[in-house]
This record gives C-alpha cells, sequence and structure tokens, in this order.
C-alpha cells in the first residue's frame, strides 16, 4: 500500500514542486512576506488586544498616534498588489533564466499601463491612483500581468532580438540596450490589452480578473473542504519525505493571501472581518510545532517513551519544536515512510482544521485579525495575537491536547519497537562480549 502510494504521489509532488509558474508563485510571495511579518507588527502595536492600550498611550503621546504605526504598515498592506506583481516577476524571470531585476521592472511597468489612473470623488473626476487596483484586490491580477510580461521578455531574449553593444562598453550600459528591444514589446502588448479592455463591458482588466476569477476562487478557498484538503495533502505529502506545504502553498498561498489581506484591512479600519480561512488560520490554528502538529508528538514523546532513541531525540527536538521548527522529528523519529506515525500526522491537523473551522463558524473564537506573525510565534501567545482574544489561545491549548490523547497509543508502539530494537543491540554486544574473555 505504501509503494502504491509513493508510485502515484511522488511523481505529482515533484511535477507540482517543478512547475516553473507555481515555484515563482511561491517564491515571490516570499520576497514580500518579510516586508509584511515586520509591517504587521507596527499594526499589532497600534491595536494591541488589550482593553485601554489606544487610551494609554494617547496619554502619553497625545492624539494622532496610531498614525505613526499605520504610515508604516499602509506602506505595504496597501499596495501588496504592486508589490506582488514585481516580486513575482523577479522570481519567474530569474527561474527563466533572465534577468531577474528586468523581469521585476517590466512585470512593475506592464501593471501601471493596466491599472486606472482615474478617481471619481463625488461629480468630480481627478487623476489619481485608487488603493483598490494596487492593493489586495489587485493581486491575482498582479500575477497574471507578472507571468505574461515576463514571458513576452522572454520570447523576445530568446530570439535574441536585442541591440548588442560594441566590446569596451560598460557592461550596465550593454545589458541596458539588451532589454531596449524586449521591454519595448511588453510595453506595446500591454498597450494594446488596455485598449482591448476600454473596448469591452469591464473596462478594466481589474474588473475583468477580479470577477472572473479573483471572486470566485476566494470563495471557493474559504471553505472548510478546501482548507482539509490542503492540511490532508501537505501532512500525506512529509511521510513520503516530500515539504508538503511548499507543494499546496503553490496552489493555495495566492488564495490564502487575498484572504488574510482582507481581514487585516478590515482589521486596520476597525471594521468586521470577512473571512475564517486565511494564512494564519492555517498557521496558528491548525498544526503546533510545525507539520503533524507535532508539538503534541514531542510532548508524548518526553511523558511515556522508554527507549533512548526517542527520548535523546526529545531532548534535542523540544526547544526547535515549540518554535515551530520540526525537522529533527520528521527525519530524525522519522515521519517519512514510518507507517505507525504516520496515522495521527495525518488525522491531528486535519482534526485541527475541522474543530477550528467550527469554532470559528460558531463564533466561539474571533476571527484571526489578518496580522501575519514570525512564523516562529509559540502557541498559546500566537493564539491570543492573532485573534485578539483569550479564546483563541483556549483552543490551541485544547488543540495540543487533543493531539497527544491521539498520538499517545501510537508513539506507545514505536517506543515498544524501538525499546525492544535497543534490548537486542544490547544482548548483541554482551554476547560480543562474552565471547572475546
Amino acid at each position: 500500500m505504501q509503494k502504491k502510494f509513493e508510485q502515484i504521489l511522488m511523481p505529482v509532488a515533484t511535477k507540482l514542486g517543478n512547475n516553473v509558474v507555481l515555484r515563482s508563485l511561491r517564491d515571490g510571495f516570499l520576497i514580500i512576506t518579510p516586508l509584511i511579518i515586520v509591517t504587521s507588527i507596527f499594526l499589532l502595536l497600534a491595536n494591541f488586544p488589550i482593553p485601554g492600550w489606544e487610551s494609554f498611550w494617547t496619554g502619553i503621546l497625545g492624539e494622532g498616534w496610531t498614525s505613526w504605526f499605520s504610515a508604516v504598515s499602509n506602506s505595504v498592506f496597501s499596495f501588496t498588489g504592486i508589490l506582488s506583481c514585481m516580486a513575482i516577476g523577479y522570481a519567474y524571470g530569474k527561474n527563466r533564466g533572465l534577468e531577474a531585476i528586468h523581469s521585476a521592472v517590466v512585470a512593475l511597468i506592464s501593471f501601471l499601463i493596466l491599472t486606472p489612473t482615474t478617481v471619481e470623488v463625488g461629480k468630480q473626476t481627478t487623476s489619481a491612483v485608487g488603493l483598490t487596483y494596487v492593493g489586495p484586490n489587485g493581486i491575482f491580477l498582479g500575477i497574471f500581468i507578472a507571468i505574461f510580461s515576463v514571458e513576452i521578455y522572454r520570447f523576445a531574449v530568446k530570439r535574441h532580438w536585442t541591440i548588442k553593444m560594441p566590446d569596451g562598453v560598460p557592461p550596465a550600459v550593454s545589458q541596458s540596450f539588451d532589454a531596449l528591444i524586449p521591454s519595448a514589446m511588453v510595453i506595446v502588448a500591454f498597450f494594446l490589452v488596455r485598449i482591448a479592455f476600454t473596448l469591452s463591458p469591464f473596462d478594466t482588466a481589474y474588473n475583468f480578473i477580479y470577477s472572473m476569477l479573483q471572486a470566485p476562487l476566494k470563495h471557493v478557498g474559504n471553505s472548510l473542504p478546501s482548507v482539509l484538503l490542503y492540511n490532508f495533502l501537505a501532512s500525506l505529502l512529509w511521510c513520503f519525505g516530500i515539504n508538503g506545504p511548499t507543494i499546496t502553498n503553490s496552489v493555495w498561498s495566492p488564495i490564502f493571501f487575498v484572504l488574510t489581506q482582507d481581514n487585516l484591512k478590515a482589521f486596520q479600519n476597525h471594521l468586521p472581518l470577512p473571512h475564517i480561512y486565511t494564512q494564519p488560520f492555517i498557521d496558528i490554528f491548525t498544526t503546533y510545532g510545525g507539520g503533524g502538529s507535532t508539538l503534541s508528538l514531542l510532548i508524548v514523546m518526553f511523558a511515556i517513551c522508554k527507549s533512548k532513541r526517542i527520548r535523546e531525540l526529545g531532548k534535542l527536538a523540544i526547544l526547535p519544536g515549540i518554535f515551530g521548527i520540526n525537522e529533527p522529528i520528521i527525519f530524525g523519529l522519522p515521519v517519512v515512510l514510518n507507517p505507525i506515525i504516520a496515522i495521527p500526522f495525518i488525522v491531528v491537523p486535519v482534526l485541527n482544521t475541522l474543530i477550528s473551522g467550527i469554532v470559528f463558524t460558531i463564533g466561539w473564537v474571533p476571527y484571526t485579525n489578518g496580522v501575519l506573525l514570525p512564523w516562529t510565534t509559540p502557541p498559546i501567545i500566537s493564539g491570543w495575537l492573532a485573534t485578539g482574544s483569550w479564546t483563541g489561545s483556549v483552543l490551541q491549548l485544547f488543540e495540543i491536547v487533543l493531539g497527544i490523547i491521539i498520538y499517545y497509543p501510537f508513539v506507545k508502539m514505536l517506543d515498544k519497537q524501538y525499546l525492544g530494537d535497543e534490548q537486542a543491540a544490547a544482548e548483541a554486544d554482551l554476547e560480543i562480549d562474552f565471547s572475546e574473555v
């Protein structure tokens, strides 16, 4: 059975992981993730979930102190669409063997060409760029623009439609002229695309992508079955030694990213939070200690295991595990190709997802506010910060304990097996010692 699973899943996982478009989407979002995490901290400080926090600091810093922090958070959150486009263009160009910075710039320019430059204020029309187009709602448009603009650029470069400068010209000047014709082709192509959309019923490329793709995908992704499938596949792939989230994020990341940004925008504007299934929901309320929710596994290892192998591994892995690093467990226990541990490793995250989805839907825990905490933030603390409520921490604690209960019989079996191996090895060594005497 295990070999059959491996034969079926390994080629699919490898194909997805090696797909240049999906890999570029993942790499592009990773480029801007540090910016989002850092600026999220500023947003969290301005809206810290403690009663009287704002009034306390107003008394010290004066009125309007939150605008200092909002200026930092807005620098990223209000421009995630255009930042995503540029970052994905960079990653896709690099993965295609092009000059990454040139790829990023043509993606950026293409995005700006398709961005409306007029805004209606009352009955007046003024020249401006609405944040609606460059913010979270522009992410999906940015993805398409990045891929297609870089593909047009690559089309010209592959055919050597470039201006070659003579030897002796500085490299920066030579590279600039190399990019001239490919860049011109990209600009002309998106100029024609803008005209085509202006003449269409959609008026803008943004309206087309949002109504035809982004809104439906958000609806599908913002569902319990979708998130259950995500965690099931991620955990299953880990059992075969494949970094599951790396594969599943290639498909789900754009959707979770948009949903998270929607919540973040609502939180920033003190509006009701619209979505349950955001990236913080996935990271903070479905797995604890890393994939497979292995923090529960580590606790069981400490509490009941007698084999030296497991106990020594537990001592090495407990501190990284608290902060979400579980590779020592994945490859040291191991989880990979271990049918005994594979069952709870898959079941626990899926069950956590189901319970969390129901609890959030009922309203026992507030929705995640969209703030991307550092991924090393330990449980209990992260549950409180992500929801602004102690109930988030209680939910985490309950699911960690539930994970302990589920892992217990399986770890007990594995411990018995390892203990038997150790005793057999010790007896063999003893026999060798006697034979030498």
